[in-house]
This record gives C-alpha cells, sequence and structure tokens, in this order.
C-alpha cells in the first residue's frame, strides 16, 4: 500500500515538472517509501495535512493529502511592479515617459516663469556697437589671462643635456631605428604636462629611441616641444620629421629616475583646464583683431562717403530715372551744338583772313 502511495506521488511529481507551469519542485521534498511505510497512519487522516510548501515571488504552490488524495493547491498573487519593465528598451521609454511628466510640471511652476529672450540693446550708430563688443571683449581678455597664471609653475633645472657626445654615425643610426620603430608618445591638446614625460621614460626601458607626436601642432611649435621635453625628460632630440613628429634618445648609461614624472609639471587634470583657458584667449585675441578692423574700415567710409546717420535723406530723393536719362541726353546735345557753332565760327574767320 506505501508503495503504490509512493509511486502515485511520483507520477503527481513527474506530471508538475512536464506542465507548462514555470515553477518546479524537487524531488528531495517527496519523502520516500520508508518514511511513507512509517508514517501511513498520519497521511490517511481525514483532515488536510502539508506535505511540502515551496514560495515563489509570483504564487504558491502547495501539495497537500486531502481525504487521502494528494492534491496540489496554487495560490497566484501580484507580480511585482519591477517585473513590467523587464528588458532595457521598456526601461528607457518608462524613464524617458517620468522625465517628460517632470519637465512638463516644471514647465508650469510659476516659479520658473521668466521673460522669453533677451531685450537686445539698440545703438546709435555703427561705432558705438562696434566699440561695445570691444570692452566687453578685452574685459574678458584680462580675465582669461588672470586665470591662467594659475596655472603657472616654477620651472626647475632638469637633467643635464649633452648632444656632443653622439657621433654623426651614431645619429644616423638612430634617426633611422626611431622611425623604423612604431612606439610612440602623443602629445594632444593638453601639451607637455607629467604624463607625457612618465610615458617617455616607460619606453625608453626597452627601447633606445622613442617618438613623440605632436597632434594640432602650430607652426614652430615643435621646436618648443623638443626644447622643452629635453629639459625635463633628459633625453636627447635626435630628429624632427615635418611639423609633428620628433625621436628623442634616452642617452648613455640611461638610469631610469626613482620620480619620472617631473614634480615641475602640470597634472593631467589641470593641464586640460590650462588648455581650456588658452584655446578661449586665442578665439578672444581674434576677435578683437577683426573688431578693430573693422572700426578702421568705418572710419574710412566715413571719411570718403560722410556719416550716413548725418547725411540729409533728400538728397537720395533725386529725380526719377527717365527724368535723369532725358537731363543727360539734353546736356549732351547742348555741348554738341556748343562745339558746331564753334567750329563754324573758326571757319568764318579762317575764310575772312584768306
Amino acid at each position: 500500500m506505501a508503495i503504490a502511495f509512493a509511486r502515485t506521488l511520483q507520477r503527481a511529481s513527474s506530471s508538475l515538472l512536464r506542465s507548462s507551469y514555470p515553477l518546479l519542485i524537487s524531488a528531495r521534498s517527496i519523502p520516500q517509501s520508508r518514511d511513507l511505510a512509517c508514517s501511513t497512519s498520519t497521511f490517511f487522516q481525514p483532515t488536510i495535512s502539508t506535505i511540502c510548501r515551496r514560495n515563489f515571488s509570483h504564487g504558491t504552490v502547495n501539495l497537500v493529502i486531502s481525504e487521502g488524495k494528494p492534491k496540489f493547491e496554487t495560490r497566484e498573487l501580484d507580480p511585482p511592479k519591477k517585473w513590467k519593465w523587464l528588458t532595457k528598451k521598456r526601461l528607457k521609454l518608462k524613464r524617458k515617459k517620468e522625465r517628460e511628466e517632470r519637465n512638463a510640471a516644471n514647465r508650469k511652476d510659476p516659479r520658473r516663469l521668466t521673460v522669453k529672450g533677451k531685450k537686445k540693446r539698440k545703438f546709435a550708430n555703427p561705432e558705438e556697437r562696434i566699440k561695445h563688443k570691444l570692452e566687453r571683449a578685452k574685459i574678458k581678455e584680462a580675465s582669461l589671462v588672470e586665470k591662467l597664471k594659475r596655472y603657472e609653475v616654477a620651472k626647475v633645472q632638469g637633467p643635464e643635456v649633452r648632444p656632443h657626445e653622439i657621433t654623426g654615425e651614431e645619429r644616423f643610426y638612430l634617426k633611422k631605428m626611431g622611425q623604423k620603430r612604431s612606439n610612440y608618445v602623443p602629445i594632444g591638446r593638453r601639451g607637455v604636462f607629467g604624463g607625457v614625460i612618465l610615458n617617455m621614460h616607460m619606453h625608453w626601458k626597452k627601447h633606445e629611441t622613442v617618438k613623440v607626436i605632436c597632434n594640432n601642432s602650430k607652426p614652430g611649435q615643435v621646436q618648443q616641444y623638443a626644447e622643452e621635453l629635453a629639459k625635463l625628460s633628459g633625453g636627447v632630440p635626435v630628429n624632427i620629421i615635418g611639423d609633428d613628429t620628433i625621436v628623442f634618445y634616452r642617452g648613455k648609461g640611461y638610469v631610469q629616475p626613482k620620480v619620472m614624472s617631473p614634480i615641475d609639471t602640470l597634472s593631467k587634470k589641470r593641464a586640460y583646464e590650462k588648455s581650456k583657458y588658452e584655446q578661449s584667449l586665442e578665439s578672444v585675441r581674434h576677435f578683437i583683431a577683426i573688431a578693430e578692423k573693422e572700426l578702421e574700415l568705418y572710419y574710412r567710409h566715413v571719411a570718403l562717403y560722410d556719416d550716413p546717420s548725418n547725411r540729409n535723406p533728400l538728397s537720395v530723393l533725386d529725380d526719377s530715372p527717365l527724368d535723369s536719362c532725358d537731363h543727360h541726353r539734353n546736356r549732351l546735345y547742348m555741348s554738341c551744338s556748343d562745339t558746331e557753332a564753334d567750329s563754324e565760327d573758326e571757319e568764318e574767320s579762317d575764310e575772312e583772313a584768306q
């Protein structure tokens, strides 16, 4: 009897595993035949007794025995809200919708209602407008110069550089070797800072030469980079290729320093901030030069054609084009008639003289 009951339980559990229901009950939770043989009296009580119970996030399944027959009871629960957004796409859509609702509520907030647009200042003449722009640009230039003073570092004398120790043959060999090898150190918009010197020393662990590629360098700036890098790293600039590449030799008897990033250089973050201020200062100075040229051209125009604001508006209202054409035609006709009369008078005087 106990064996038959165990078989019925195994069939019920196997049917549960084959079903499409996403929940699984392990076989360990089902008691074996020996346990059933020992506890047959408890299973066949008329009251309902729970053998095993598994709790899940979306419901519960209970295996019970009612009137000597095993049954499964299920109880469904509402799934959590986070299950509604299982995919990344739905989660993005949800967040986008919430953000739009917040923005719409903020737009309707009376504390954020302001006047749309800025009132444009009216100037009496172009000279006043150009001078106003120049004044604001010079104020900005002075503030940028003050900000750049914060990033100045004390220049400490670096290792000694002795280029005279390299012979001509060695220099020729180092040039060829530096061009063939692919190891390089880039210099970007930050310029020369501690990280560039550190990378050069890291390359010099295994290579005698290293190429320094100066991206977006101005004409003549490569020479400045070569001098500064030679001073800070102690290397020897062997060759300058084009306008953007420098080949550095680590030197004879090279010993790697303990502090590879010099103290008298900027950090990566501060070098980036300095580059932004330098770029802004360059654009402001370019704008000042253009505004000064524009003001000069305006003064030339006023000297040639007078100030348009002081010009009499009635002088512009000349005769119509047809009247002007007739007037020019009449003047031409009168001039022609006068020349003919003068020629006739000359002929008559010549005849009288003969």
